[in-house]
């Protein structure tokens, strides 16, 4: 056996657990998978004879990488929010295994991963490798270019970030979230009873300009839930927004979409849809 199949082996050894450290990274399975990629072509490229540890040595690799693809994604003019950005993020995962890409979101939580991409490049990196991955801010320091009290600062704004998202359930929201779930699950699964039966007869929907299809608005239990089962929800999952118990919408854990949702006498009263990014920026999400 060559040197090159001694080292491939080793490595597909590692690639569940470096996978799992990209995705954190970048939020994104298509993405994750070129990260790793790039590992193993600076591992068969370089000299790791003096290498002790080669998974701590390959971890850092798409730590490293990981971070020039957060730092290039977050200095690029972000993208407007129409239709295209929603056809080009599933474009891009057309050859990937959507089961696999579940389980993975469904590991680290959607809601977590709309935290965790609010965080500066660095913060996101010292956060996930520390705090979920328990490598030494001495290791993690290098990577960032800081010192590793600045590196250990860099994950306690990050671990405050996340932490402060996490808001209690009082018995309000549980019932808000109740209603939120059944509409989701009724929109993924197609089911027009369901969605009336969650619906106020005179539900009002309003978009904003930067929603896909441009602003609307639109009356009605029928017509609302027609147009929610062909959006389908499936990049869409409940979260506290401005306090209430509502949807936001982000594949690969980037949000494009807020719903705001207004119960009345339990059921659905009004949705509206913002995804103009200078108002997402002031909405005050919550992990529930």
């Amino acid at each position: 056996m060559d040197r090159t199949d001694v080292l491939a082996r080793q490595f597909e050894d590692k690639r569940v657990h470096l996978r799992s450290v990209a995705y954190r990274m970048l939020g994104s399975l298509s993405e994750a998978e070129d990260a790793v990629q790039e590992a193993w072509l600076r591992l068969s490229r370089s000299d790791t004879s003096g290498v002790d540890n080669l998974g701590g040595w390959l971890t850092t690799v798409v730590a490293r990488v990981s971070l020039d693809m957060l730092r290039s994604r977050k200095a690029r003019a972000e993208d407007s929010i129409d239709a295209s950005v929603v056809e080009r993020a599933a474009a891009r995962h057309a050859d990937l295994d959507p089961e696999q890409e579940t389980l993975l979101a469904n590991s680290v939580g959607l809601a977590l991963l709309v935290i965790l991409d609010t965080l500066s490049p660095a913060e996101r990196l010292a956060f996930v490798l520390h705090d979920m991955f328990a490598m030494p801010f001495d290791d993690i320091a290098p990577i960032v270019g800081r010192s590793p009290e600045a590196a250990r600062q860099l994950a306690s704004r990050a671990r405050r970030r996340v932490q402060g998202s996490r808001a209690p359930i009082d018995s309000s929201v549980a019932r808000q979230r109740e209603v939120v779930d059944a509409f989701l699950a009724a929109a993924r699964g197609g089911d027009m009873d369901a969605l009336l039966a969650v619906l106020d007869p005179d539900v009002v929907v309003r978009t904003d300009a930067a929603v896909p299809g441009g602003a609307v608005e639109m009356r009605g239990a029928a017509t609302v839930a027609e147009r929610a089962i062909r959006a389908g929800a499936r990049a869409a999952q409940p979260a506290l927004v401005n306090g209430e118990v509502g949807v936001v919408v982000a594949p690969r854990g980037r949000l494009l979409l807020v719903l705001a949702i207004t119960l009345r006498d339990g059921k659905i009263a009004a949705i509206d849809g913002i995804a103009d990014p200078e108002r997402l920026k002031t909405m005050d999400l919550h992990v529930i």
